[in-house]
Formats: structure tokens, C-alpha cells, sequence
């Protein structure tokens, strides 16, 4: 069975692209460059339903622009769930995963991105400023609605089945 693909692949011809990054609309309150979404599913739900089924798969076909910004959603999950223990609630969660989604991070094209070999870096200095920015309201409103979803239940503590996929590493690759 093939891992799961992003449902956005044929929004590609009416989809910024920057290096080979789809730029997809988001349903969030954040600033950013993405403009706002109407509709009732997204990139960052798709990202979220998709991180534990594709999360057990070490190979990827990649078959757009939007199957991009889903290998790069599933990792930076991965990357929040690693922040997480146990013991941790949904106020220190909040803290935690707002300050990883707004550090210093790398963009395709970078010496420090880890995934140099699948995107293409942005042209210029105006597509840098663009990535940059998408990828940090990306991150903020990915983190924002996982907390959303792993404390669903008791804000107290984390969902254990959503704890697991922490030493799960999608595609052997980590941000």
C-alpha cells in the first residue's frame, strides 16, 4: 500500500508556487502571505489526518507541489509531538509548540534544511520573504489546531495515541 498523497494535487494550476512549494490557502488568524480559506477542509486538516497513516511509510512519491507541503506539515508534527511528554498540559503545550513554530527555522534552499534533495529553492529574495512567511503561519496554525487535537479529551494531559508517533520518523526524516 502507497503512502497517502495531499487531495490538493489538482488545485496545483491555480496555486502559487515558490521554488517547488505549493503556497495553499489556510483556514487561520494568523498574518501571513496565504490567503484565507472559506472552505471547511484545508492543508493543515489534510496534514493532520494524514501524520499517522503516513508517518509508518519510509518512501514517498511525490506527485506535486501540495504533496510538499504535506511532507513538510507531517514533519514539523512529528517535531511538536517530540516536545511533548506525558505529563505535559495543554497551557504548557500552548507555550511550547507556539515558541517552536516561530523560531528560527530553515527554508528550502537553506545549508541547514534538511530535505534540500526534494525542493527547489525560491528564485529570489522576494520568493525567500514569501516562503518564510507562509511556513510560519503554516507552523502557527498547524501547532495551534494539533493542540486543539490531542487535548480534545482532558486538558490535562496529552492523547497517548497521538504520543506514540513520537519515535515515528516519516520518510526516516526529521526538521
Amino acid at each position: 500500500m502507497p503512502a497517502l498523497n495531499s487531495t490538493f494535487l489538482g488545485e496545483d494550476q491555480d496555486t502559487r508556487v515558490v521554488g517547488n512549494f505549493a503556497i495553499l490557502p489556510i483556514k487561520t488568524s494568523f498574518r501571513g502571505p496565504s490567503y484565507p480559506s472559506n472552505a471547511d477542509y484545508d492543508i493543515i486538516d489534510e496534514v493532520l489526518d494524514l501524520f499517522r497513516a503516513n508517518s509508518f511509510f519510509k518512501n514517498f512519491e511525490i506527485k506535486g507541489p501540495a504533496d510538499r507541503a504535506l511532507i513538510y506539515g507531517i514533519l514539523f508534527v512529528s517535531e511538536c509531538l517530540g516536545k511533548l511528554k506525558p505529563t505535559t498540559s495543554a497551557n504548557e503545550a500552548n507555550k511550547l509548540l507556539n515558541t517552536a513554530a516561530v523560531e528560527h527555522f530553515s527554508i528550502p534552499g537553506d545549508a541547514g534544511f534538511p530535505l534540500n534533495s526534494l525542493y527547489a529553492p525560491p528564485r529570489d529574495r522576494n520568493e525567500v520573504e514569501l516562503l518564510r512567511g507562509y511556513l510560519m503561519q503554516f507552523r502557527q496554525e498547524l501547532a495551534k489546531r494539533l493542540i486543539e487535537k490531542i487535548y480534545k479529551d482532558d486538558p490535562s494531559k496529552p492523547n497517548k495515541y497521538w504520543l506514540a508517533f513520537t519515535r515515528r520518523h516519516f520518510m526516516n526524516k526529521s526538521l
